[in-house]
């Protein structure tokens, strides 16, 4: 399996009451200067959106992106580190400096053996140590290496690719999960993986025959780096067979959809379904050994993946995994090995010009790896209670506003409309931080250790999902912790997850007008609601279990509205040869759509009837809507726009904005668009699915 350094920022759970209270009085001044702020007006402009940026010579009709946005978008430059920049990377590197200082602090404290802070002093110390990690060369991964010479046998070949920490890619990948169908336990999930590059299209269309040129290079760079014989021949064969798994993978959109990709078998009806994989030394290699039934994600490409490992060579497959080791570890092996890495993943696929600093880099690592060590912290120092507060009542008032919308649809049953009210009754909301911290006493971190240390916390994490089998989903568990500028939703809990770090402005602003608070957080309130309804999140229930509560007919008028969305999507092209797959971007487009009239709504509510005032000549519809082009400003860099376009399932975010304000009558009203705008569409063509 692949090695994921999953993108998620660090917390820290403090050991002692003394160092936990020490920590609390320091925080406190921080909280009064935030609130202190707060009092003072917005961060952004005098009523919450940066006017500056407004672009008054393209009409908002003709391009309401560029319109909101178009003086900041003529004159940003990307910075050489980033492939794009917006809104949601400039709350990024606040929130990485603030991080920083937390590890700077752990760093200072001298902390005691087993203490969060020495596990976070010592992983960034010995990440940013690259004196020490160039000095030992490949020495750390001589163990491993041995390891995959050793393997002579498929079943030697599938122990390694098995465990956690040395297998570093197979072409069939497992995982822990709430279970779809019974979400009050957890099952072992069965996925196709393998491949180096983003996904199957990079093999296989011509569009991306310049990038497989270059992976070949970097194949071949990277074990000659490593000083493996036969390296030419080797790099042709590892691409030959991950251009073979390619041709057997599901599509990236194909794998969105939820009742296809749940497929329950017994161990006796995996081992028939798929015999050529011998999968009781896979499955016990990987500590399964005991489990009795499985989800088999892609089902006819986990069978035909199964017969491609008993077809390829083992000597294919040594040098396929010592490939991947040497990929996966990249970051923390020496200098040449990194540089080939950052120069074909982020120059070549994403178009940067630079390699991040390290300290910047090593931020990112313990993210990803004591992620809720640093979180509690950071939550103390920068997260006031009244943010909390004011969130409540926003997901208060948007909920009332889908359930309005509920009760009003046209197009839907009383008997399905029914079950989804009762569906969003279920709705829980997470806001800010966790009940519960993660406990990281077990995770053994030393210092200048930099591979082991990588390598540690892989065990650690597999180790945690291990642990669930068997026991009660816990849902107090977060998917990332509260400094990751992010919001998600979770079909199997039926919850949506709002981190501390994206409850800043531009998304959230205390001291905002409230119709920009609407417009921005509320209509990410209302999109991460909406997956809950949207052509994936629909097809489970209140309870998060996947099933079919839908009228026959209800569900064929969804995918008619569905289906005329996605024909506006399908016309997008922001590169030439190069157009938003609709069926890709589904969920989210409807997310967007969705959730701005939701939050539109609940603006509404949230007047009580009155009439919004006029602010500096802008109405409330106005400012409502410009808050939600506001936090879609972006600039991107071409490569990067190809690879959101191949593998992402959002739109590029001119298309977050335009093509969901010409689906809503008030953005209309609101700045008195026409037929001669270049974004109308007549009242027919529109399209509003909540």
């Amino acid at each position: 399996m692949k090695r994921a350094l999953l993108g998620v920022a660090t917390i820290l759970v403090l050991s002692a009451c003394s160092r936990q209270e020490t920590r609390e009085a320091a925080a406190a001044p921080e909280r009064e200067e935030l609130a202190e702020a707060a009092t003072k007006g917005p961060e952004l402009g005098e009523w919450g959106v940066d006017t500056d940026n407004i672009l008054e010579t393209v009409k908002p009709g003709d391009d309401f992106y560029r319109h909101a946005n178009g003086r900041w978008l003529e004159t940003f430059k990307i910075p050489d580190e980033y492939s794009s920049y917006g809104s949601f990377t400039v709350l990024y590197e606040r929130t990485e400096e603030r991080v920083k200082e937390i590890i700077d602090d752990a760093v200072s404290a001298k902390a005691p053996a087993g203490s969060n802070e020495q596990k976070i002093s010592d992983f960034y110390s010995s990440f940013v140590n690259t004196r020490d990690i160039n000095a030992k060369g490949l020495t750390p991964l001589a163990e491993d290496f041995a390891t995959i010479d050793a393997a002579v046998t498929s079943e030697d070949i599938l122990h390694v690719m098995a465990q956690p920490d040395i297998g570093a890619a197979s072409p069939i990948g497992f995982f822990v999960s709430v279970d779809s169908k019974r979400p009050d336990q957890y099952i072992t999930y069965l996925t196709q993986s393998g491949l180096g590059m983003p996904n199957r299209d990079y093999y296989l269309e011509e569009r991306f025959a310049d990038k497989r040129a270059k992976y070949q290079d970097y194949i071949r760079q990277m074990l000659s780096l490593a000083d493996i014989e036969g390296a030419e021949e080797k790099a042709q064969a590892i691409f030959d067979l991950e251009t073979k798994m390619a041709e057997i993978h599901w599509t990236p959109a194909k794998r969105r959809e939820r009742d296809l990709t749940y497929n329950l078998k017994s161990l006796d009806e995996l081992k028939a379904f798929a015999p050529d994989l011998p999968w009781d030394a896979f499955l016990s290699a990987g500590g399964l050994g005991e489990q009795t039934e499985f989800v088999v994600r892609e089902d006819d490409a986990i069978a035909r993946l199964s017969s491609l490992f008993a077809e390829t060579p083992i000597e294919t497959w040594r040098a396929y995994l010592k490939f991947h080791l040497l990929d996966s570890y990249a970051d923390v092996l020496p200098a040449d090995f990194d540089e080939a890495h950052f120069e074909f993943f982020s120059t070549e696929l994403r178009g940067v010009v630079k390699q991040k600093e390290r300290w910047k880099r090593a931020v990112a690592a313990l993210n990803g790896r004591l992620g809720e060590a640093i979180g509690k912290i950071y939550v103390e120092r920068y997260f006031p209670p009244e943010s909390k507060e004011q969130m409540n009542v926003l997901v208060g008032n948007t909920r009332l506003a889908l359930k309005e919308r509920l009760e009003k649809l046209d197009w839907m049953s009383d008997e399905t409309k029914a079950r989804a009210l009762e569906k969003l009754e279920k709705f829980t909301a997470k806001i800010g931080y966790p009940d519960k911290w993660r406990d990281y006493s077990s995770l053994e971190i030393v210092k200048d250790d930099a591979y082991g240390n990588a390598k540690r916390a892989a065990n650690f994490d597999w180790s945690r999902s291990l642990d669930k089998l068997g026991k009660p989903v816990d849902k107090t568990e977060w998917g990332i912790p509260p400094q990751i500028v992010n919001a998600y939703y979770s079909a199997a809990q039926n919850e949506i997850v709002f981190p501390a770090a994206i409850l800043q402005a531009p998304f959230f602003d205390p001291a905002a007008d409230p119709a920009v608070n609407y417009g921005a957080i509320g209509a990410v309130i209302g999109h991460e609601i909406g997956h809950g309804f949207d052509d994936q999140g629909r097809k489970s229930d209140g309870d998060g279990m996947l099933r079919d509560w839908w009228e026959t007919e209800d569900a064929d008028s969804f995918e008619k509205l569905a289906d005329k969305l996605g024909a506006q999507y399908a016309q997008y092209e922001p590169i030439p040869g190069f157009p938003i797959n609709p069926k890709l971007t589904m969920g989210e487009n409807i997310g967007d759509i969705g959730g701005l009239a939701i939050a539109y709504h609940a603006y509404q509510l949230s007047l009580g009837g009155a009439e919004a005032p006029l602010i500096n000549g802008y109405t409330g519809d106005q400012r409502f809507f410009l808050a939600w082009a506001q936090i879609w400003k972006r600039v991107m860099r071409d490569e990067q726009i190809k690879n959101q376009i191949a593998s992402d399932p959002h739109s590029p975010a001119a298309y977050r904005v335009n093509g969901v304000v010409r689906n809503m009558d008030a953005w209309y009203a609101a700045f008195a668009v026409s037929p001669d705008d270049a974004l109308y569409l007549p009242p027919e063509k529109r399209v509003q699915i909540w």
